[in-house]
């Protein structure tokens, strides 16, 4: 892990890649001996981490391809792709896939640069807190996203809260238990809770709904009901004062133009367009887009990432949802072209409707495959939180109709754009394990495509399920005691020795 030591080659880096809503001004090198005389350091810091986030090599493409493979909704269009993306969706990941070898390190550059701003914060004592804690409170929130991303992953991690200061180190450092890492997780947004604004300036940075909204998330992979449903319903009483709302029109959350004044996002990752290297680019229309297409002219995508056909089969046509989140036709030499046509001008195509949440309004782009796009990312939504809430609610007391209206709340914007009676409110009294399915079906939809659903699978264990016959994505490979967890990286535990045991069955 010695890529640890180099955070302050990082925050220079960050600052040129971060998100652009962001102060990019460097206030200066940090040394490694803590040379922190301002909150404007430690603010820098936080941007550099956010600002690898935002690269290709994390969230950009390396971190996020995996996770959308990994679920049930998406497989492998272009059979000509690198292996290590077949892999990953196929189950037959190993511990040398470049896809999990990049992020991880990344994501351990992310959690450096924020345990440097933290422990620079603790060296500002002139500084009064109520101003010095809510800049400081955005690096907890970085570090808690970063290690729930990390212990969701991989499981057992080595967890660092401070600075390493030399290669020995990082070299010698154990796993920490899941129970360890997810507790320390909660401690870090429970700061954030209490030092974050109510509102932001920019979106990019995370508010007090940011940290609750990802509290209930955590609480809710934990099995914490109780406390997932008072996190989430913390931020449904309090809408109003963070600002926060639906979107009227689902179309509109994924318009590029649009995506920096809305109010459902609790947190944006604002990609920055730029075009030296992969810095700040954004690859999703690029994996997700058909192959020759001509539509929003940025030159077609990758056919990488593609929902399987069962995807569009089985989603009913009456739910407006599905006509913004899946291209059923192309433009081809000026020509409207249904999808199963889509494989005759270019054999790496796919007979199947593909993903249109990143293609169809990518907005300006400064190169080509709309990679390089200014849009914002929705890390979580206000309708996630609605979802939260109702499934943990369930859990708690079910076939209430406090549980029920949240999922009308986003059953009602989904039938406002076509008009349609579809899909009808929920009736309370259900009982807890048909209510909990009809959650699970409702995010499934919902959250099409946005990275949530390999999580949601995971959480409920219901790879075999899904994966199995009568699912989407049939994956005949998909192990229960292996593959609900990433493999180690080998090459790191080759640098670190403590590392070991490798996860079961790699």
């Amino acid at each position: 892990m010695k890529r640890y030591k180099y955070l302050f080659l990082l925050v220079i880096i960050g600052l040129t890649q971060g998100c652009s809503d962001l102060e990019e001004n460097p206030v200066g090198l940090l040394a490694p001996e803590g040379l922190f005389t301002s909150v404007d350091d430690v603010q820098l810091t936080v941007n550099g981490a956010i600002g690898v986030m935002a690269s290709e090599t994390h969230w950009g493409r390396k971190a996020s391809l995996p996770i959308m493979l990994r679920g049930d909704l998406v497989s492998i269009g272009d059979q000509g792709t690198p292996q290590r993306r077949k892999d990953v969706d196929l189950f037959q990941m190993t511990d040398d896939n470049g896809m999990i070898t990049v992020f991880w390190g990344t994501t351990y550059q992310m959690i450096a640069a924020c345990n440097e701003g933290i422990a620079g914060a603790k060296t500002l004592t002139d500084i009064p807190e109520e101003r010095l804690n809510p800049v400081k409170a955005q690096a907890h929130f970085v570090r808690a996203w970063s290690y729930y991303l990390l212990v969701r992953l991989f499981g057992e991690v080595p967890y660092l809260d401070s600075p390493v200061v030399t290669g020995d180190d990082s070299g010698s450092m154990s796993k920490s238990s899941e129970d360890e890492i997810y507790e320390n997780i909660i401690n870090d947004l429970e700061f954030a809770k209490q030092w974050l604004p109510d509102q932001q300036p920019t979106r990019a940075l995370p508010s007090k709904a940011t940290a609750a909204g990802y509290l209930a998330s955590v609480h809710l992979t934990r099995g914490n009901y109780q406390a997932a449903y008072d996190e989430a319903k913390f931020v449904i009483d309090n809408e109003g004062t963070f600002g926060l709302n639906l979107e009227p029109d689902f179309q509109n959350l994924f318009i590029a133009e649009n995506t920096g004044s809305l109010q459902e996002p609790l947190w944006n990752l604002d990609f920055n367009s730029f075009t030296n290297g992969n810095n700040g680019n954004d690859y999703h229309a690029a994996l997700t887009g058909i192959r020759a297409n001509e539509r929003g002219d940025i030159g077609g995508g990758w056919s990488v990432a593609v929902p399987t056909i069962e995807v569009y089969n089985s989603w009913d046509g009456r739910d407006y949802r599905k006509e913004v989140s899946l291209d059923t036709t192309g433009i081809f030499s000026g020509v409207v072209e249904p999808f199963v046509r889509f494989p005759d001008f270019d054999t790496r195509n796919i007979q199947s409707a593909y993903i249109a949440k990143y293609t169809r309004f990518p907005g300006p782009t400064a190169s080509g495959n709309g990679r390089a796009s200014a849009r914002n990312y929705a890390m979580m939504r206000y309708a996630e939180v609605l979802l939260t809430a109702a499934e943990a609610l369930n859990e708690i007391s079910p076939g209430s109709a406090e549980a029920a209206g949240y999922v009308n709340r986003v059953r009602a914007r989904a039938r406002i754009g076509n008009g349609s009676a579809f899909p009808a409110d929920v009736v309370a009294g259900l009982s807890r394990e048909d209510f909990r399915n009809l959650v699970l079906e409702e995010r499934k939809w919902e959250l099409a495509f946005e990275f949530k659903r390999w999580f949601d699978i995971k959480r409920r264990r219901l790879g075999t399920e899904v994966f199995g016959p009568g699912g989407l994505e049939n994956q005949p490979n998909f192990n229960p005691d292996r593959d609900y967890l990433f493999p180690l990286p080998g090459d790191e535990l080759q640098r670190n020795p403590n590392l070991l045991p490798q996860n079961f069955g790699y």
